[in-house]
């Protein structure tokens, strides 16, 4: 799991942005941010929903909690 792309990371990469940009707009610590993106982490209900917000929406709440389910390469996706 330690490679997985997460929905999270892949919109972060796809919008240009570093963790660091996008955990100072949702204020959140740099090394969670990084640790959620990486599926190794799990994060609130709150922090989902604000950056979900921060994307405008175009990843869910749900995509950020839950990401082993949504990352590419997921068996469910072969």
């Amino acid at each position: 799991m330690q490679n997985m792309r997460t929905p999270l990371r892949v919109m972060r990469e796809a919008k240009g942005l570093t963790i660091s940009e996008v955990a100072l707009a949702v204020q959140i610590d740099v090394g969670n941010l990084s640790r959620i993106e990486r599926g190794i982490q799990v994060t609130s209900i709150e922090t989902a929903e604000k950056i979900a917000d921060f994307f405008n929406r175009k990843i869910s709440e749900m995509q950020i909690l839950y990401p082993h389910r949504y990352a590419e390469g997921h068996k469910a996706d072969q």
